[in-house]
């Protein structure tokens, strides 16, 4: 009985199921890094992804009929070098790149170092493809995601989110984007890039009211698992490790943050829920950080989740503290949506009222933003201007998409 097979058997779950998440994992674990590998050879980011992505639909398919195989990872990198093979015999020039393929003992690197992934990432992530196009890219790429579990996660149109990962890696092709991780302040800028799409990856799980097909996964855990990546392989870059640690304080909090599909804020969550063991690897990531003196926003927003994280109770939270981290963030991030958290925090240091200023002073930036009107709307309750408040979450309900999020607006309205 292979490993899925008997995963299966123990808790009484279909085979088929069981394959599909041991199928998630290697695809976690071994797509990426075959890509890149298959990139390296054949000069084609399109061709070895599209391989790549034949042998995902083959192996979810065979797997659920025939069994797990012994070697998945090798089964993977078997089935995408074939697939490559069969497109190359179309082309007129293949034989020169057939003979790197075709031969098992130049094939092998394919499942070497994990460094291969950083490459492509960054490659993935260069400052020529649009921001929406690098997530669908990074998403496609290096998770091995189908178009429509990141039309699902990107809330965004097959029909877009297809044509953004075409565009992409022609640019790649047409201007020659070199998949290698750059050095000096080349890299510090890219290196700011990566970060944030991963935080994005983070973020739009959130996002996504639910999908149905059972090769799914967690794109928070494909965000964690990518964050721990860059951080393992650029030890000594500050930021790769402030990312890390606030992505784990936040994946902490998950099993508090919904119950029974319900949005629970974080003042009103049962802290006994959230996963100490998590947290200790965040606070010790942190810390790590910390110890290369480089200071940056990724590494400030975690020391924020810190901040929450230290306490058992919501009402022991440190709130000076907490102000006090975001005016030194401001250093780094000014954005509208930093600015606002940091009103949050304000209000509880310096009152609603002087929170409330500085909300409605973002109103130009963030009026199509549905958190902006239901923070707005926490102030104006606190200072007593309900009819106010009720019309500012009647308005962030309009704004938002996500289920959750709209039952938590909608109970507050009904009020």
């Amino acid at each position: 009985m292979n490993e899925a097979d008997a995963a299966a058997a123990e808790s009484g779950r279909e085979p088929s199921a069981a394959s599909d998440r041991l199928l998630a994992r290697v695809i976690r674990e071994e797509s990426a890094r075959i890509v890149a590998a298959l990139t390296g050879w054949l000069g084609s980011l399109d061709l070895a992804e599209e391989s790549v992505a034949e042998a995902i639909e083959e192996a979810v398919r065979q797997w659920r009929t025939r069994g797990v195989p012994p070697n998945p990872g090798g089964w993977l990198t078997q089935a995408a070098r074939h697939n490559a093979l069969d497109r190359l015999r179309r082309e007129k020039r293949y034989r020169e790149k057939l003979a790197l393929l075709a031969d098992p003992a130049e094939a092998a690197p394919l499942a070497g170092e994990p460094d291969e992934r950083l490459p492509l990432l960054f490659g993935c992530c260069h400052p020529a493809i649009s921001p929406d196009a690098q997530l669908a890219l990074t998403l496609r790429a290096i998770c091995g995601l189908t178009t429509a579990q990141i039309a699902r996660a990107t809330l965004a149109p097959e029909s877009t989110v297809a044509q953004r990962i075409v565009r992409a890696k022609r640019k790649i092709g047409a201007t020659g984007i070199p998949l290698r991780i750059p050095e000096g302040s080349e890299r510090a800028a890219r290196l700011d890039i990566v970060l944030t799409v991963i935080s994005v990856m983070y973020s739009e799980a959130h996002l996504v009211a639910g999908g149905d097909a059972a090769a799914d996964r967690d794109l928070a855990d494909d965000a964690v698992w990518l964050a721990r990546v860059v951080a393992h392989e650029l030890p000594r870059e500050a930021e790769a490790q402030g990312l890390l640690a606030l992505l784990l304080f936040h994946r902490a909090r998950e099993g508090a943050r919904a119950v029974d599909g319900e949005l629970i804020l974080l003042a009103d969550q049962d802290r006994a829920r959230w996963d100490r063991k998590m947290i200790a690897e965040a606070q010790a990531v942190l810390e790590k950080a910390a110890k290369l003196r480089r200071p940056g926003r990724w590494q400030l927003h975690a020391a924020i989740a810190a901040c929450h994280s230290d306490t058992r109770d919501g009402g022991d939270t440190d709130w000076l503290q907490v102000l006090t981290l975001y005016d030194m963030l401001l250093a780094y991030d000014r954005s509208p949506v930093v600015r606002l958290n940091r009103a949050v925090a304000l209000a509880e240091v310096d009152g609603p009222q002087a929170a409330l200023d500085e909300v409605d002073a973002l109103g130009r930036a963030l009026t199509g933003y549905h958190l902006w009107h239901a923070v707005r709307a926490r102030m104006l309750r606190h200072l007593g201007r309900r009819d106010e408040a009720m019309a500012e979450d009647l308005r962030a309900l309009e704004l938002t998409a996500n289920d959750a999020e709209r039952r938590l607006l909608a109970a507050r309205v009904d009020r």
